[in-house]
């Protein structure tokens, strides 16, 4: 009974694939009667599917050919315009974990200083309630102005949106470390810098960590909208030059990839999480 149980949640997951397959299936297949339509339209889309011999809309079947295509080469390079999507989603992982790591380094130290100092929280909190509804991609003209180059103004972008979940985490957890820890400490003569690594990190990795995984989240949604407007490389500028290609099976390629990789960077974030968090 319990493998039963065990199974239940995958085998679900399988008929609810299938199901959304069988329907996507059924609403690609070729219409009964073929029709007339502007030449104009018929070479955008193809004569078949202008005409409804064949969907305009790839088929699961097309969709998996096309898999399979990228798979068998993803790290090619032809040229500016025609890389393959393995070296596409390796520049969006860069400039995601160049970001990311930046947006650690001040988030974490800082967040520390805030949730250890009512009066440094009182502070900064005006600048921080200001700043943290600003959308990211409201920085890329400016980013774009001072800086002067895509790809270093797309990790600025990553940076921005990833440094406040980390920072508030970080404050937060600092500041809800138990009285009866610090007081401890305190009676020992344990020193400041020492309290802050044995006693106040040890309690507060948990929620760091949160927020850090919260902020990976964000940081690969906001690449990819980064990259459809500073344009070169990247996931973002793959799907962007397959819309003006009109090419639906790449774009859903890449849509399946950008979901993939976000699923992965997720789950590395919840296992670091679980090492740092001490069970009940």
């Amino acid at each position: 009974m319990s493998r039963l149980k065990s199974w239940g949640a995958p085998l679900l997951s399988l008929l609810i694939l299938l199901g959304m397959i069988g329907v996507w299936h059924a609403l690609t297949l070729p219409k009964t009667a073929a029709q007339t339509v502007d030449s104009e339209y018929a070479a955008l889309v193809g004569a078949a599917a202008a005409t409804g011999q064949k969907s305009a809309f790839p088929s699961p079947a097309d969709f998996g050919r096309k898999i399979g295509e990228h798979l068998s080469d993803p790290f090619y390079d032809r040229g500016p315009n025609d890389k393959g999507i393995g070296i596409q989603l390796g520049y969006s992982i860069g400039r995601v974990l160049a970001g990311y790591l930046l947006a650690a380094l001040v988030a974490v130290p800082l967040g520390f200083l805030i949730g250890m100092s009512p009066t440094v929280y009182r502070a900064l909190d005006p600048f921080i309630q200001v700043l943290k509804p600003i959308s990211p991609l409201a920085w890329m003209p400016l980013a774009l102005f001072t800086l002067k180059d895509s790809a270093v103004s797309a990790i600025f972008v990553i940076f921005i949106c990833s440094v406040w979940p980390m920072l508030i985490n970080t404050a937060f957890g600092v500041a809800s470390v138990r009285r009866e820890w610090l007081n401890v400490a305190r009676t020992l003569e344990v020193g400041s810098f020492r309290t802050a690594f044995r006693v106040i990190l040890p309690a507060a990795a948990p929620t760091i960590m949160t927020g850090m995984r919260i902020s990976i989240s964000i940081a690969w949604l906001v690449i990819v909208a980064a990259e459809m407007l500073v344009g070169g490389t990247g996931i973002g500028y793959f799907v962007w030059n397959e819309w003006n290609n009109l090419s639906i099976t790449n774009i859903m390629t890449a849509i399946l990839a950008i979901g993939v990789v976000g699923m992965l960077l997720d789950l590395m974030m919840a296992k670091l999480t679980k090492l740092v968090t001490f069970p009940e």
